[in-house]
């Protein structure tokens, strides 16, 4: 549902914040900035500094997709040492309507207006109009929405995939796992599908096949991995395919999502082909009788890099 108003859109997360004009007649998102939260000493800062260099008159409404757990009129970021009041910020800035919404529900509402080059096939599946969508990523941690089409305005709900139970399927990644349990008990899924869980799951491997792990950023296990460069670094990669996809195909069990499930988060758009070759579908599917089901559903990667400013932009305030 698009706004008929101009409105201020946003994208928060721990680390970084980008703000963007949506522009009611046009469609588009205009004026788009980006900053480091650690620049600035709150929220409010980065939008006091945003209008003040925006060079039309002020939107009068405002959509804000935040990267935190539930809220009401406090919002509290996790990553970052900031709390906000919306109905304040709404106050402060004279806006007339003022939306916060989780930063993965922001994800689900921009997936109807997603443009095809944004997109790569994984698994073309069977599209069905008018069905449940799910999106889920490997970020800071592990998020993910649906978006429910089959009434007259779609409907996103929020959930938390990464808090979710991971289940092993292979006898490594049962050796792994029992190493993790007895060293740091419980083994959800953000620990092992995220930025820090594919740090974790690289040191674990190192340990179970006894052989040093020096690198301590994910980044560089990623890039390493990608160029083929270090046999730990692509075995790690691999590993994480596997499990993101069993744990994408319980999401999409879970919510009925079968519509399709959109990939996103800032981890994968760089593994692309990686990925596609991967065990990332087959496990996605490797779910008993319900295999059949599930090659049907289409898979996605999403490449954009405005996905949250999107689903900001028509999301209900």
């Amino acid at each position: 549902m698009a706004t008929t108003a101009n409105r201020m859109v946003g994208d928060i997360g721990g680390t970084n914040t980008r703000l963007a004009l949506f522009d009611a007649q046009t469609k588009q998102l205009c004026f788009q900035c980006n900053y480091r939260n650690r620049d600035y000493d709150s929220l409010a800062d980065i939008i006091f500094a945003w209008l003040h260099d925006l060079s039309r008159k002020p939107p009068e409404e405002a959509c804000l997709a935040v990267a935190a757990p539930p809220f009401d009129d406090e919002v509290r970021l996790l990553n970052i040492d900031w709390r906000f009041s919306p109905r304040e910020l709404a106050k402060q800035f004279g806006f007339s309507r003022f939306g916060c919404i989780n930063d993965f529900e922001g994800n689900a509402y921009a997936l109807p207006h997603l443009n095809a080059h944004e997109l790569v096939t994984l698994q073309a599946g069977k599209p069905v109009p008018h069905s449940r969508l799910a999106t889920l990523g490997p970020g800071t941690g592990l998020g993910g929405a649906t978006l429910d089409n089959r009434g007259p305005k779609p409907i996103a709900c929020a959930s938390e995939p990464g808090h979710m139970g991971l289940t092993p399927a292979t006898a490594l990644e049962f050796a792994l796992f029992e190493r993790l349990r007895s060293e740091n008990g419980e083994v959800y899924a953000e620990r092992l599908l995220s930025g820090p869980g594919l740090l974790r799951l690289y040191q674990v491997l190192a340990r179970e096949r006894r052989v040093d792990a020096p690198l301590q950023e994910p980044e560089a296990i990623s890039a390493n991995g990608l160029r083929g460069e270090c046999l730990l670094c692509v075995e790690t990669l691999e590993l994480f395919c596997g499990l993101l996809g069993s744990a994408c195909g319980d999401f999409v069990l879970a919510n009925g999502a079968y519509g399709g499930l959109y990939l996103a988060g800032g981890i994968l758009p760089t593994m692309t082909d990686f990925l596609r070759k991967s065990t990332f579908s087959r496990r996605f599917t490797a779910k008993g009788k319900m295999k059949q089901h599930l090659s049907d559903v289409p898979l996605y990667l999403v490449c954009g890099d405005s996905m949250g400013l999107v689903g900001a932009a028509h999301a209900p305030v």
